[in-house]
């Protein structure tokens, strides 16, 4: 079982950064694949980035590409998403989420984080 708690969301404006921070409990967090996760306000919920247990691998959606990194630390049961240049269409609720498998599709993370908002103003 591995609970998830995600911070750091906030307002901030175009071309701002933010760090997201997920921590996790339990003791196999460094079994798990971490991935985040965002969902705007009538739009469906979309992949953002992916790293492996081991954090040798990463994975990131087309529009945050070049913008947006994805770590973890292990020791500190927690994964980061450093956020840079923002725009307002990165607006969302952001949730980070475990799977044994390293994927992009939601339907393959088994645990949850319950969100944190993120707001781009122009």
């Amino acid at each position: 079982q591995v609970q998830l708690v995600e911070s750091g969301g906030g307002l901030v404006q175009a071309g701002g950064s933010l760090r997201l921070s997920c921590a996790a409990s339990g003791r196999t967090f460094s079994s798990y694949a971490m991935g985040w996760f965002r969902q705007a306000p009538g739009k469906e919920r979309e992949f953002v980035a992916a790293i492996r247990w081991s954090g040798g691998n990463t994975y990131y959606a087309d529009s945050v590409k070049g913008r947006f990194t994805i770590s973890r630390d292990n020791a500190k049961n927690t994964v980061y998403l450093q956020m840079n240049s923002l725009k307002p269409e990165d607006t969302a609720v952001y949730y980070c989420a475990a799977t044994m498998v390293f994927t992009t599709y939601a339907d393959e993370y088994d645990y949850w984080g319950q969100g944190t908002q993120v707001a781009v103003s122009a």
